[in-house]
């Protein structure tokens, strides 16, 4: 008979609202379970925000390691694994590393994610990556944005087999992001939805509302950085961004840090459809080092340059690449800028991913679920991480 864990007198982040409850841990098992009789240890949590663990839907990499950086896969995987207990700090159990625009050749580079999704290369306190967001290269030059359209490709004439790998298709690449507006755009978006589960995101694009609309009846869930590198909103002409509130909205992301949105825009997208909203960090590999000036890489052939912190452009110029916010920190910029709960800031950064992604072992506090949680201040800071039910990151 498993031996339960119960935590008891906690506030716990349901479906964006706070809910005085309890939870039950196996301990074998390490998931969610009833109560039942065989308790072996009852924590009271004295009225603890109990949220589950963040998920992460758009990193392109952290800690001087951007994920086109191609080496060994032993080097290659040491660089992962830094990364990976580097997000558990931040409340991140889980996350889809971010392969933008670069040449065939890189792309297919992501068969190493085919041994991570294989088994457990991690150590158990660490955040284990889901697959990879290709963000690219089928993208609209005009709303290229950092990415470097040297390698951009048209639907219509190149397939993603041959773009991609038929192997990462089939196992990698779990998101897609892509302008529908291309030549063929909308057949791709039926074939990747279709043949291999993979979502697709409409974003770098420069496509009307109606363009978007059949790019979503063509499949695609959701959109990419809402409101960047698209047509900007209209009255007349919404463009992308005019889908989030149309009767069949898409699930679509943000970046809070303060810098891709004025805080009134990212309240007001947030407003829109709290239940479709995402929070992303769009982190780039600058994430967690100083100030100063970057070499390029295989995706930004031009030096960097990071500025106050969490501002990163091209050298010479106001182009933004990426953010070096982190996703605790976007939880409380929505908190602080739209007036929204704690709670249904956290529903962002869990729930809503996990149902858009087909999430069913995370993102949400219930019975069968794998026991990933954070303990958080009221304030939103993260004082604990659980991973399986085990704690793997105390703040104290």
């Amino acid at each position: 008979m498993d031996r339960v864990v119960t935590l008891t007198n906690g506030r716990l982040c349901c479906r964006g609202k706070l809910v005085e409850d309890s939870l039950s841990i196996s301990v074998e098992t390490g998931r969610f379970v009833d109560r039942g009789e065989n308790v072996a240890e009852i924590i009271d949590l004295k009225g603890a925000i109990i949220a589950p663990a963040f998920l992460e839907l758009q990193t392109n990499g952290l800690l001087g390691f951007h994920f086109t950086h191609y080496g060994s896969s032993d080097q290659y995987l040491a660089q992962l694994e830094k990364v990976s207990k580097y997000l558990v700090t931040k409340g991140v159990l889980g996350f889809w590393a971010t392969i933008p625009s670069v040449s065939s050749e890189n792309f297919k580079k992501v068969r190493t994610f085919c041994f991570i999704l294989s088994g457990s290369i991690f150590a158990l306190d660490g955040a284990d990556v889901l697959g990879a967001h290709a963000e690219g290269p089928y993208l609209a030059p005009s709303k290229k944005g950092a990415h470097n359209e040297n390698v951009f490709q048209i639907p219509e004439l190149v397939s993603p087999a041959s773009i991609y790998g038929e192997e990462n298709l089939q196992g990698s690449i779990k998101l897609v992001t892509l302008a529908p507006e291309l030549p063929g755009a909308n057949h791709l978006i039926s074939n990747l939805t279709r043949d291999y589960q993979i979502a697709v995101s409409l974003g770098h694009s420069a496509a009307e509302y109606d363009v978007g609309v059949e790019g979503l009846q063509a499949g695609a869930t959701t959109l990419t950085h809402v409101f960047n590198a698209m047509n900007p909103l209209h009255h007349r002409t919404p463009g992308l961004a005019g889908l989030i509130s149309s009767p069949s909205a898409p699930y679509y992301s943000v970046i809070p840090d303060g810098i891709h949105l004025h805080p009134a825009t990212l309240a007001m997208a947030f407003r829109a459809n709290p239940e479709k909203c995402i929070l992303i960090t769009d982190s780039i590999e600058l994430g967690g080092l100083p100030d100063g000036v970057y070499p390029g890489h295989a995706q930004i052939p031009h030096t960097q340059r990071k500025s106050n912190g969490n501002k990163v452009t091209i050298e010479g110029t106001d182009t933004l690449i990426g953010s070096c916010s982190t996703l605790d920190e976007c939880v409380r910029n929505l908190v602080r800028w739209s007036g929204c709960t704690l709670a249904e800031a956290v529903r962002c950064v869990t729930e809503n991913i996990a149902m858009l992604m087909g999430e069913k072992d995370r993102g949400i506090l219930a019975v069968g679920r794998r026991a990933d949680f954070v303990m958080l201040s009221d304030d939103g800071g993260v004082l604990q991480t659980w991973k399986s039910g085990t704690m793997v990151f105390d703040r104290e």
